[in-house]
């Protein structure tokens, strides 16, 4: 079952450090302790962390661990214990099972402004942030075997901006599990750029090919109007999805899992079948593309092929070039707190910013930004003035905030900057050419092949930039 976990391995950042190197002696003086655990149903009441009482929720596991202003923070064994208190990354096991929340609550004063928490594939975990900003619990179930990254923003009572970034892997799934898939995205509408994800329950190893290969032929993508596409491996539990060109505007999608009952393969001499999964169905929206080109300080965002507006921008300068090709949209933001020490600028330099971003919308999880910035429009079409995001007026930026969605594409040229990863920083799927996307699929690229892939018919089965924290 996707999400079901038998234990989780916490690592927590390590305490902050004076600024001659030695660890604080008292911990810093703007902090906020936060509780993180995993709750278990007892089987007749949910346990909540902020009401734990032990004779009734035995099944709880929790840690305390401090958010710092220096964004990094300890986990703290003993409260009572000042030497705990200043100890550095602590390793922690945290029993769990699938019907569990991941729940994170201000053990004192203060508020939650950001939680995030995603796997090493860039897919976020949803989740809600109480009315009071005193406790997030997750929306969505975690998957077996995964590795998470969690980030928290928070406020200490007197306002000072905090944080902290942890880590967990949730246990494997049991053995005796049939291979399943969890599609994405969620059912709604994208831009033409979307990519179809497809996460197994286990893993499928790159040297069992035929395994592979039956595992592409039953997961089925179909559209209309038709395209062609494959699928590519980016590691052994996760495929993406994509056609060789984007989406056709307003198409309809279909994704749907052929594996139940289907023999994969062998695992220690025992025969393994595939179980049921749940479908998908999405939608395309307007074909919208964002053009920058960073040399002429200028995006040109087209609809459908028609240039729609011509926008005066600045992108990364020297020392901060935005990353070049093609990015996709993963979410957007309305309000965004950006800071200079989350991308290693020491506070009091020249380039330290502290800065509330209005409109961003967002295209790595690393922390790339489209985003207004009134500091910079002198220079917007004129020079790049940025630390890596593409900066533009207030009223640019609300105009660009409104019209894209998740799935459209942002391109980037002639910025200097590293080009954008495929896999690891959001979906740059699309700056892999053909030949190397067919390249990553187990059926092979040759088309009169029976490996070859399967056209989406109907009838046919990098270093961070800019980190939020508020």
């Amino acid at each position: 079952m996707a999400g079901a976990v038998a234990g989780a391995l916490f690592v927590v950042a390590a305490a902050p450090q004076s600024d001659d190197g030695r660890r604080a002696a008292d911990g810093p003086a703007g902090s906020v302790e936060l509780l993180v655990g995993r709750v278990l149903d007892n089987g007749s009441r949910r346990c909540a962390v902020e009401a734990f009482r032990a004779e009734l929720c035995g099944g709880l596991e929790r840690q305390l661990v401090r958010a710092t202003d220096r964004g990094a923070g300890s986990v703290v064994r003993d409260p009572s214990s000042r030497a705990a208190a200043r100890a550095a990354a602590h390793t922690v096991v945290l029993p769990t099972d699938a019907a569990g929340p991941l729940d994170i609550t201000l053990a004192g004063p203060g508020l939650l402004t950001y939680v995030t928490v995603h796997d090493g594939h860039g897919r976020y975990v949803g989740g809600a942030l109480g009315a009071r900003g005193h406790r997030w619990v997750n929306t969505e179930p975690l998957r077996a075997g995964e590795a998470y990254t969690v980030r928290v923003g928070a406020q200490e009572a007197a306002g000072t901006p905090v944080g902290v970034t942890m880590m967990f892997r949730t246990a494997p799934a049991a053995r005796d599990e049939r291979l399943t898939a969890e599609f994405g995205p969620k059912p709604g509408t994208y831009g033409a750029g979307q990519i179809v994800t497809a996460a197994l329950s286990r893993p499928v190893p790159a040297a069992d090919r035929a395994a592979r290969a039956r595992v592409e032929r039953a997961l089925q993508v179909t559209s209309e109007p038709a395209v062609e596409g494959a699928w590519h491996w980016v590691d052994d539990s996760t495929l993406h999805y994509r056609p060789r060109t984007y989406w056709p505007a307003h198409a309809e999608v279909r994704v749907l899992s052929g594996l139940d009952g289907v023999e994969v393969g062998e695992r220690e001499g025992e025969r393994e079948y595939g179980g049921p999964s749940e479908s998908l169905r999405f939608t395309i929206g307007d074909r919208i593309e964002a053009v920058t080109d960073a040399a002429a300080h200028e995006m040109t965002v087209r609809r459908n092929g028609t240039t729609v507006r011509t926008i005066p921008v600045t992108t990364g300068k020297a020392g901060f070039l935005t990353r070049s090709g093609v990015k996709v949209v993963l979410g957007k933001e309305y309000k965004v707190r950006m800071r200079g020490d989350t991308v290693g600028i020491k506070r009091g330099t020249s380039e330290f910013y502290d800065l509330p971003v209005f409109y961003a919308t967002r295209v790595t999880w690393s922390g790339e930004y489209v985003h207004a910035a009134p500091w910079s429009v002198e220079s917007q079409g004129e020079e790049n003035v940025s630390h890596g995001c593409t900066g533009m007026s207030t009223e640019d930026a609300a105009w660009f905030f409104g019209t894209v969605r998740e799935g459209d594409v942002v391109s980037v040229l002639n910025s200097g900057g590293e080009p954008m990863a495929p896999f690891d920083n959001g979906f740059g799927d699309w700056n892999l050419d053909w030949p190397a996307w067919l390249a990553g699929s187990a059926l092979g690229a040759d088309a009169d092949s029976p490996l070859a892939p399967v056209s989406s018919h109907p009838s046919a089965h990098g270093p961070s930039r800019l980190h939020p924290l508020t």
